[in-house]
């Protein structure tokens, strides 16, 4: 992985817990803390992050010498998505080796410029995608992604320990929609449930990195291609990303001094 010096896989066990939200979010956190970032969308089947980067449809990379490409930039940092290289209102009607080719050639054919951290948003699930990444590049740690709900923690487990099998340190979770306020009398209620993310850390020994509310403005924010972090720079959601992101950048430090040294480009 020429110019990337750390990678950072975010994934959830299950679909619809708003893992390319906080992925997004969380590389333009830790892009705000000053490094340089990147971000690669790995669902194949179901690209998002074109739009919620506010990349338009349409929009190509360039060439960058043979059988390379130039990530896109947008909000300061570099992104590469397959949405970028074909009509995204086409199915992929593709079996899983294509996909996980497809994959790889995004991993490897981006000519990424002197990242510090590379975030990749994983499709759901443990599959093909997933064992490709941890076969072909050395992985910094990985960040899950869930929602308090007893079924979504079910798939975070599953999720957890696929990264385990495949020696992948999990740096820590990220409880999404924990507490849901009411607009109108300022009710708050925990709608998916409390106390999951706890749970979970407790018994895979890692960090809770932070909780985010189930808030109307998150959504409409990365619908509209600018998420929290830049559309509300000094809001309270926009802090806790930061303090997440500090937090990834101390556990990834952690786990490179206690391993042998990532080296990139042998």
């Amino acid at each position: 992985m020429e110019g990337v010096k750390h990678i950072v896989a975010v994934a959830s066990g299950k679909g619809g817990v708003g893992k390319s939200t906080v992925t997004a979010n969380l590389a333009l956190a830790m892009a705000a803390e000053g490094y340089r970032v990147g971000l690669l969308d790995a669902d194949i089947y179901g690209p998002s992050q074109a739009r919620m980067l506010g990349i338009g449809e349409g929009v190509r990379p360039q060439q960058a010498g043979e059988n390379r490409f130039r990530p896109l930039e947008a909000h300061g940092i570099q992104a590469m998505s397959m949405a970028f290289l074909v009509d995204i209102n086409e199915p992929m009607v593709w079996r899983g080796p294509m996909v996980a080719g497809a994959f790889q050639q995004l991993l490897t054919q981006t000519a990424w410029d002197d990242l510090d951290y590379l975030f990749i948003d994983m499709p759901p699930g443990t599959g093909d995608i997933q064992l490709t990444l941890s076969q072909k590049v050395p992985v910094a740690g990985a960040v899950i992604v869930t929602t308090p709900q007893d079924i979504a923690l079910l798939d975070a487990r599953k999720g957890i320990e696929m990264f385990r099998k495949v020696k992948v340190p999990v740096l820590g979770v990220v409880e999404n929609m924990s507490l849901h306020t009411c607009s109108r009398c300022g009710h708050s209620e925990p709608i998916f449930g409390e106390g999951g993310g706890e749970r979970l850390t407790a018994q895979y020994e890692t960090r809770l990195l932070g909780q985010l509310p189930l808030a109307l403005s998150i959504r409409e924010q990365a619908d509209g291609g600018r998420p929290t972090v830049v559309a509300e720079p000094d809001g309270e959601v926009a802090a806790s990303f930061r303090a997440m992101a500090r937090q990834v950048a101390e556990s990834v430090a952690a786990q490179a001094e206690a391993g042998p040294s990532i080296s990139f480009g042998d």
